[in-house]
């Protein structure tokens, strides 16, 4: 750990130290081969042993059931804002949106830029996004519904997921993909850049019912085809090899710690400890209603912004990095993704409690 900080950066964020360590390993030369990942051909077979490696990593660590298929992508959750209704919103149809956040607002407007219609069914924009609309009617003709699980910004996270009979679930997974077990059959796609839990900037995993595939219209944008990237096993073109490999890693790490299980056990705990640092006294004030917190991204605000900045100056000469908050809602958030050690959680909530000490 010389030299190293806590990170608590919403994104691109923590990657665990075995990870680090093992890339630095093979990093001039991967396996001995006497090349980077970096500089090998896409075609060669050990980047396509890499790339079947993460994928199968991926179906097992995130136990994802037969009849769906993993897609690496590139453009970030970003272009899945457009990706999405090119492929799966017809002309004359509809899709339902939930909006619970800036990505969300994001991912509407993405979609009526191409001329789709969309019905945002609920939000929570009345209360600044603090949190999870509870009722909301979903059209039964609706082409998908399309929600964000967890809100980097805002802090919130769905704790349950809407039932949509035969209307596909369409999920931006982006900041809490494998942060806890998830029932992957309610799902017809998730989406989820990998910067924040599953690996660097530059690849997004899709995760889609292979059924859905065949929705894509031969008449959209080849990159953003899911029947052509898909029906090519993402190596239609380069694909970002050096970050899929990561991602391969990242996933390794997972299964070795003991699975979605013990990393959900452990990011409850970081939570649990954060938040009750927050509730404690009434000096720190939670931004989210309880019910919709987030395991992942946690805000919160000070008495003033004068004691904000201060806050954020003293905790990185205290060797803790990423804890201003966006510049869109301003005050303090702590993103506490799984590669963020429960020893990071522990020291936060004790300067926490000496800040206070000092300036409350």
């Amino acid at each position: 750990m010389e030299n190293r900080i806590f990170n608590f950066n919403a994104g691109p964020a923590a990657l665990p130290l075995a990870v680090l360590e093992e890339i630095k390993n093979d990093l001039i030369s991967y396996k001995g081969e006497g090349l980077s990942v970096m500089e090998m051909s896409h075609r060669s077979k050990t980047f396509d042993a890499i790339i079947k490696e993460a994928e199968a990593l991926a179906k097992e660590v995130l136990q994802i059931p037969a009849g769906y298929k993993v897609i690496f992508m590139q453009g970030g959750a970003s272009l899945q804002f457009a990706a999405v209704p090119l492929n799966l919103l017809p002309d004359g149809g509809s899709a339902d949106y939930i909006s619970t956040g800036a990505w969300s607002k994001k991912a509407v407007a993405e979609a009526e830029k191409l001329g789709k219609s969309v019905n945002v069914i609920a939000s929570s924009e009345d209360s600044n996004f603090s949190r999870i609309p509870g009722e909301f009617t979903i059209n039964s003709d609706a082409a998908y519904l399309h929600i964000t699980s967890n809100n980097t910004i805002f802090g919130t996270q769905w704790q349950e997921w809407p039932e949509t009979g035969t209307v596909p679930l369409v999920c931006d997974m982006s900041s809490d993909i494998g942060c806890r077990k998830v029932d992957i059959g309610k799902f017809g796609l998730i989406y989820a850049g990998a910067q924040k839990n599953m690996g660097p900037s530059g690849v997004t995993i899709v995760i889609m019912r292979e059924e859905l595939m065949e929705r894509s219209p031969a008449n959209i944008p080849t990159m953003t085809s899911y029947k052509i990237i898909g029906g090519k096993d993402s190596l239609y073109n380069t694909p970002p090899t050096f970050a899929i490999y990561i991602v391969k890693l990242v996933l390794q790490w997972v299964k070795n710690m003991g699975g979605l299980e013990k990393i959900e056990q452990i990011n409850r705990e970081k939570a649990r400890i954060l938040y009750e640092a927050i509730d404690a006294t009434g000096f720190y004030r939670g931004t989210v209603e309880k019910e919709s917190r987030s395991l992942m991204n946690v805000p919160f605000r000070l008495p003033s912004e004068d004691l904000e900045k201060a806050f954020v100056e003293e905790s990185t000469a205290a060797g803790m990095i990423g804890l201003k908050g966006h510049r869109s809602v301003g005050g303090i958030r702590a993103s506490i993704y799984n590669a963020v050690p429960l020893e990071a959680v522990k020291t936060l909530a004790e300067f926490m409690r000496d800040f206070e000490r000092k300036h409350g």
